[in-house]
This record gives structure tokens, sequence and C-alpha cells, in this order.
């Protein structure tokens, strides 16, 4: 069973396979027991609650989030209810509107949300999703004044706009009015819009910047609802029922790796209940052609279905996952779905180019400084489509902040996206260097930024980043550590401490999966699988077996430690539920491996 006691350098772990300290998590005494206590829980399902910063009071919400104990006030929102009251003056009037959405899923299912909104309305809105690799990121008076030439005289932005000052500028030289609906962060003061909805902006006080634009989005809808209520425009029919796209939030907040706390929390938890039903036909044909089933969770958002939709932004026609979330029609969501399907098919193929050439590239360079707190790798060719995904990648192997940019030569740009390291601001780093002159367009947030630069100024870049990110890298490393939940062995890795354990579901940043410990395993059957992954059977002293996979481990020092098998290695990991052949089981995900005879004691 767990242990629930431990020291904080765990089993004596300073440096792992992987690098890092192990440390058991901290958790308050007294505040496990009061968790224990009033919410009945096990002592180690308390104890991870208390470390994750739950007290007695919190813990009900936490474990039980609903909309309605932590649903905002839309009009905390800056702007919230002057946009309501245009979009609603709209709805009404007939106003030629056009939704300008990011070319992401949470750009696709915030579009979505809006015209799900003014079809039950009985207005239908076209949308506009800029080509990643034609137009870029964002709005642009190009595409502005291709919008207003089409006779719209209203744009909503969504997830996208609040940084487009060029764009803005040009929609108002030319009477086009926005509303900006964002999560982005922002400097200085906000380009000029008609109304500029962001939970990040300067002066918005709501507390809610956490969210995605989808979450943002979905607060709109009821806001909405609300002003339209006011009008009276619900005596003579029915309000639209905003809960049947609680879905289309979540998917938003689970594919933008947003923080599962607080009201987002609550958005998840509650969305994959109204996804389990599978009454959007778009994400249901997507699930088909994935071969997956139900209930919804967090893997379905954040692995089936968010990168079939985004590989149409990627590598295919950018409307498409915009398209799919929003018809009514199931012989087009099929279509669609079997496209983004072939898509994402050929994404993984154009990733795994990047990535080889990228980790070849970074390694082969002459000053390759293993110690910089932020690696550029830029390479001729690299689909910008792709460049996000490769530095997620190679974030994950080198442990720090990572940008790739791929150069067109002809057209002498380089369009690059980075992944950071928690406690390492990469957006405001980016946006930094912009403000510099260093590059052409470059912002984004904590976790993910993206930018365009001359080829020439990379080297020039990657300094000046360098430079800015190497205090925030030097403490982000010392906090880069493993964090156990609970030591447990091969024999008491149950299906029922699982269960107990998914109470904290659904996790992502702010509330991270759970990992257990299991000390001295001794390794047995390895595989080395296709796709670089490893699998294993763990024993421990009383001859007791669990599964084990290590994904992509297969080139890592850890994966060939597990394929030598035989002596006993520390390891942590994630329980899964093992179902094949209708069996109720786990199976441990290894995260990570240490030699006992390198722990210090």
């Amino acid at each position: 069973m767990a242990d629930g006691a431990g020291p904080l350098d765990f089993l004596g772990v300073r440096k792992s396979l992987t690098g890092r300290v192990w440390r058991r998590r901290a958790a308050d005494e007294g505040i496990t027991r009061e968790l224990q206590l009033r919410h009945g829980l096990s002592e180690p399902l308390a104890r991870a609650l208390a470390s994750r910063g739950i007290d007695a009071d919190g813990g009900g919400d936490f474990l039980n989030p609903t909309l309605k104990s932590l649903f905002p006030d839309p009009s905390s929102f800056a702007d919230m209810d002057r946009a309501a009251g245009i979009l609603v003056d709209a709805a009404v009037s007939g106003r030629a509107v056009t939704v300008f959405a990011d070319y992401d899923v949470d750009g696709a299912s915030s579009a979505a949300q809006l015209v799900r909104w003014f079809r039950a309305m009985g207005r239908d809105l076209p949308v506009y999703v800029p080509d990643r690799i034609l137009e870029g990121y964002g709005p642009s008076p190009a595409a502005f004044r291709k919008i207003k030439d089409s006779g719209a005289d209203l744009v909503i932005t969504v997830d996208c706009g609040a940084a487009a000052h060029d764009a803005l500028h040009e929609a108002a030289r030319i009477g086009l009015d926005v509303v900006v609906i964002d999560h982005h962060l922002m400097r200085g003061e906000p380009p000029p819009a008609a109304a500029l909805v962001n939970p990040n902006r300067p002066d918005d006080t709501s507390g809610q910047g956490h969210l995605a634009a989808a979450g943002v989005v979905f607060v709109l809808l009821a806001a909405l609802n609300r002003e339209a209520r006011r009008r009276g425009l619900f005596e003579d029919r029915p309000a639209p029922n905003v809960m049947d796209w609680l879905d289309l939030a979540a998917m938003g907040a689970f594919c933008d790796v947003t923080s599962l706390t607080g009201f987002n929390r609550a958005l998840a938890a509650q969305g994959l209940k109204v996804m389990s039903g599978w009454r959007n036909i778009g994400l249901k044909a997507l699930l088909d052609v994935a071969k997956s089933q139900g209930p919804a969770t967090a893997f379905h958002a954040g692995f089936i279905l968010g990168p079939r939709i985004n590989a149409g932004g990627r590598i295919g026609r950018a409307d498409l996952g915009a398209r799919l979330l929003s018809t009514e029609d199931p012989e087009e969501a099929a279509a669609l779905a079997q496209e983004l399907d072939a898509l994402n098919a050929s994404r993984k193929e154009v990733e795994k180019t990047v990535i080889d050439e990228a980790v070849a590239s970074i390694e082969k360079q002459s000053n390759f400084d293993p110690d910089a707190p932020v690696i550029v790798a830029a390479g001729d060719g690299w689909h910008p489509g792709v460049v996000g995904i490769a530095a997620g990648r190679l974030r994950e192997r080198y442990r720090k902040p990572v940008i790739v940019i791929g150069i067109d030569r002809h057209a002498d740009i380089g369009k690059g996206s980075g992944r950071s390291q928690p406690g390492v601001n990469l957006g405001r780093a980016v946006q930094s260097a912009f403000d510099e002159g260093l590059l052409l367009a470059g912002g984004g947030h904590a976790m993910a930024a993206g930018l365009t630069v001359r080829p020439a100024a990379i080297p020039e870049l990657r300094a000046y980043l360098c430079e800015q990110l190497a205090g925030e890298m030097i403490d982000a490393a010392a906090q880069d550590a493993v964090e156990i939940d609970a030591l447990i062995a091969p024999g008491g890795a149950t299906r029922a401490l699982w269960t107990d354990f998914q109470r904290l579901a659904p996790y992502g940043p702010g509330n991270p999966e759970p990992l257990f410990a299991i000390p001295d395993a001794r390794i047995e059957r390895p595989i080395a699988m296709r796709g670089g992954h490893v699998r294993v059977t763990l024993v421990d002293s009383s001859g007791q077996r669990l599964k084990a996979v290590a994904w992509r481990a297969g080139e890592t020092e850890m994966g060939q430690r597990l394929l030598a098998g035989g002596g006993g290695l520390h390891l942590a990991g994630k329980l899964k539920p093992d179902d094949w052949q209708g069996r109720e089981d786990v199976e441990l995900e290894i995260e990570d491996a240490a030699d006992p005879r390198m722990a210090v004691g």
C-alpha cells in the first residue's frame, strides 16, 4: 500500500538517470489530517491534495469542481459587458459579422462556440482562419482588408488579436469594428478595438488569467445570454443552452495546456462529462476515425482529438478544425475527420524528420553549450507547422526552454516556436526581443511563444534570450525535481489505489498527475518496441509483478538500463488502467529511474 512518510530528498536520489533530484511532495501534516477527517479521504490521497496547496476548506471544490460554485462574474472581465452589448446588437440587427480564429484547437473550439451561439440565435457566421505559412499568426492588415471587402463590418477575433496593433489600426482606418477575445500576454497600451476581453490585459481584475481563449469565450456566452435576457429576447424563444458547448471549452483548456485550477478546473472536469455524451458530431467523428471510445478523458482531449484537430492548421487547410467542431452535418463531419486523420499521420512523419535534424544540429554545433539556459535550433526547410511540437519534444529531452525555427531562404524569413520549462517565462522574453528589434514578430505566454526572425539575426537572438533567461533558468533548474506522491511496491500498485487517486483528476499544470516511486525493482522481460518504447515487468522481493512501459525511452540512458534488465532500479512513474481483454488492472508508465548505488543517503 502507499506509504505516507518519507524525506524530501526521496530514496536518497540526488541525480537520477535523467539528471534530476527526487523529492517527496511536501504536505502539512495538520492539513492532511483535516482533509482526511472532513472529506473522508485516505491518508495518501489527503497528503497528495495538501501537497497541491489545497486545504480542508478548498477540498470540496477541488474534488467536486462545479460551475455553480466557481463561475466568475462575467462583468469582472474588462470590456466583457461592452463586448456582450456589441455582439447581442449584431445578433438582432443582422449586422455582417465574421469570426477570425487562430488555427489551433483553442482557436477552433473558441470559434465553434461563437458560431453555435449565433446559430441558436438564427444567424450563421463565417469563420476566417489565417493560413499558418502564407499569413502567419493572428490578424494582419491584409486579412482585415479582405474581410472588409467581403462585406463584413464587425470581426470577432478569438485566441488572437490582443497584440495585433498594426491590424487593429488598419481596421479602424477602414471602418471595420473589432471585438477581441484573447488570453495571451499583453504589454503596453491595448490596441484600438471596439472591445478587448482578455484576462491577461494589464487592467483586468477578474483573476482568470490562466484560462484558455475557449474558457474566456465560454464566459462570454454566459454574458451574451445575460444581456439578451435583460433585453427580453428570450420571452418567446429559448435561450441558447451554453452548457451543451462545455466540451469545446474543455478542449481549449486541455490542448492549450492551461493551469487546471479554480474555475478552469471546473470547466475541464465538467466539460469532460459533457464530452462523454459525444453529442458534438465533429468530436464523435474524430473519435471514430481514431478507433477510440469513451467516456472522455484528458487523454482523449490532449492526445487523440487535439493533435488531429491541430493537423489542419499545421500542414493542411487552416479552417478544418473550426469547421469540424461547428458542423451539424454528419456527412461533412465524417469527411473532415477523415481528412484530419490523414493530415495527422503526415504531420507525424514531418515532425520526426524535423526533430532528428534539430537534434543533429544542436549537438553538432561547434559552440553548443549544454549548460546554456536556452536552446535555439534552426534549419532550412523545417515545416513551420511542426516546429512547436518539435520544440516541446526537445524541451523534454534537454530539460530547458527550446526554440525551433524553420528557415525559408527564398523569403529570407525564419518562423519559430518555443516551449519552456516551468518557472521560465519564455513569452515575456520573446516579447522583449521583439521590443528590442531582434524579431519581426513575436509573443506568447509563459510556457510557449512564437516568433518571426531574419535568419541573420538568429545568433544575436540566441545570445539575447540566454542573457535574459539565465537567472530564471538557474532557479528553474534547481526546482526541476521529480516530485513523488507516494512510495509503493509492485504488489501495492492496485486498481483500488489508482481509483482512489483518480479523485484528483483531471490533471494538468497546477495539478500534476500523481507520481509513485517503486524502490529496488527487479527488471524482467525487457522488450524494445517499435517507436523507441521499452516495455518491462517489475518484480519485487515477494515475487509480485507489475507491467511497466517507458515511452520514447529506447535511446536514452534510462531506456538502455531498462533493456539490460536484471538488478534493481528505483523507478518513478504514473499508474494507468490496464483493461486489456477485460481485466481491471494497472500498469506503470515510467517517468524516471535512478541507480540505488548512485543515491546519496
